[in-house]
This record gives C-alpha cells, sequence and structure tokens, in this order.
C-alpha cells in the first residue's frame, strides 16, 4: 500500500524541504540509508534510517543543525513495527525526485 506524507521543518535538507510530498510504501522492506517515516507519540516523522539495532530502528535527520530537530540522538531507537514505511518518491514540488528502489 502506498500512502502520502507531506515534510515540515529543516531536519531532512538538503535532501527534503518543508512542503515537499512524499509517497510512502507502508510495510516496505527497510536498509541502512533509506528515508523512511516513523510514528512517535507527538506523530510522524521523516528520518533516514541509520541502523538496525536490538531495540530497532535508528534513525536521523540529514541536517543535525535543524532547530527543534528530533531523531534516535534525542529518543533512541525506533521500534521496528513503528516504521510506517519507506520513502519512494517525492511527488512534488515540480519537477520531482524519484527514491524509487526495485526491491
Amino acid at each position: 500500500m502506498i500512502t502520502a506524507v507531506r515534510v515540515t521543518g529543516d531536519s531532512m535538507l538538503p535532501a527534503l524541504r518543508p512542503g515537499d510530498w512524499l509517497l510512502v510504501r507502508r510495510g516496505a522492506v527497510v536498509r541502512p540509508g533509506d528515508v523512511v517515516v516513523a510514528r512517535r507519540p507527538h506523530g510522524l516523522i521523516v528520518k533516514r534510517a541509520f541502523r538496525l539495532t536490538e531495540e530497532g530502528w535508528w534513525v536521523e535527520s540529514d541536517n543535525q543543525q535543524a532547530p527543534g530537530r528530533q531523531d534516535s540522538w534525542n529518543f533512541g531507537a525506533v521500534p521496528t513495527g513503528e516504521i510506517v514505511g519507506r520513502v519512494v518518491a517525492r511527488y512534488w514540488p515540480w519537477p520531482f525526485r524519484l527514491f524509487w528502489r526495485a526491491r
């Protein structure tokens, strides 16, 4: 299943900007380096999967200097069950940049 997510904040600059719309493949296999969407108590976050640990996925912001950024440096690993899916494409604004990976 594919779902859409809108990026907010500067934590994923320069790869993703506030206002970008992403297509997310729910339940997709995640590998280190993938951009993922995860559930957190305050809502959804878009981060880069860094490594899989016993506690779950360690996720990081591309822009560690972003004001208010929150990632695994703040809250630890995200349990695997809280990973919504893998980002497969940015479709807005045009022209879009694809993240497609054939797997």
